[in-house]
């Protein structure tokens, strides 16, 4: 995979980032998105495949992006497809941070060392060319305002921003209302995406966590009512040592 094209996960990332306060929109929501972000973008790429509602590794060749790698070594270590939401919803620690910082060294936004209350540090991201921004934004508004069907990247993003709850960041108040409608809408141009996109809704209403068929259970019976299904959790970029109570902080 080159790099002259920006993946979805960046993407989403700067459409989330606050020109003017440095601070990205729906922090927590975001950090799913990104996870399911780059699920849609190792699609694209032909790695992975929707299975059902899982997702099952069709080629482990590496494409060149570390972030991604990591992402797809992980879900080829699994073995056998998992589910979206089990993935989507598991830790995702530092996740938000390495895009941010893939960014800042991609020199499309610089970081801006401040403090919190006067005493911890913090960073905040300022984009260093905000027409790669603009154009992010006028796919999408482009998308909305023809209701041409999108490209699959322009859809997948589309659906992800909806699931994030990006809608009234990007088209805020009463009038910017359609516009949300039409965003959410354009989630049904990509079947990667929405599966994706409704993974991570359902991983935020807590939809991942309800219990599911005994997948060895005999066909027509259910496991017993004391039985729980196995447990499949969702792994993400490998967790990062703990830092001290005077660590730096990303602001949100």
């Amino acid at each position: 995979m080159g790099r002259s094209r920006r993946t979805i996960p960046e993407e989403l990332l700067l459409l989330a980032l606050d020109p003017t306060t440095g601070t990205t929109a729906q922090p927590q929501s975001l950090d799913l998105g990104l996870a399911g972000a780059q699920l849609v973008e190792l699609a694209l790429a032909g790695r992975i495949a929707p299975d059902g509602d899982r997702i099952a590794v069709v080629s482990p060749r590496p494409t060149g992006d570390p972030t991604l790698d990591c992402a797809l070594e992980l879900l080829r270590r699994r073995g056998a497809p998992v589910r979206a939401v089990h993935w989507i919803g598991g830790p995702r620690l530092g996740l938000r941070q390495t895009y941010l910082s893939h960014l800042e060294r991609c020199g499309m936004v610089h970081a801006v060392a401040g403090q919190m209350c006067g005493v911890l540090p913090t960073t905040r991201y300022q984009a260093t060319d905000t027409e790669i921004s603009r154009e992010i934004r006028a796919r999408l508004d482009s998308a909305i305002r023809t209701g041409v069907p999108p490209d699959p990247r322009t859809a997948a993003l589309a659906a992800l921003a909806h699931a994030v709850g990006l809608g009234k960041h990007l088209y805020p108040g009463n009038e910017g209302r359609s516009s949300r409608s039409r965003l959410r809408d354009l989630i049904r141009h990509d079947p990667m995406g929405g599966l994706v996109a409704h993974a991570v809704m359902d991983v935020q209403s807590g939809a991942a966590a309800q219990p599911r068929r005994n997948p060895a259970a005999p066909a027509g019976r259910q496991a017993g009512p004391g039985a729980r299904p196995a447990p499949e959790p969702a792994r993400g970029v490998p967790a990062q040592p703990r830092r001290g109570p005077m660590a730096r902080v990303v602001a949100h």
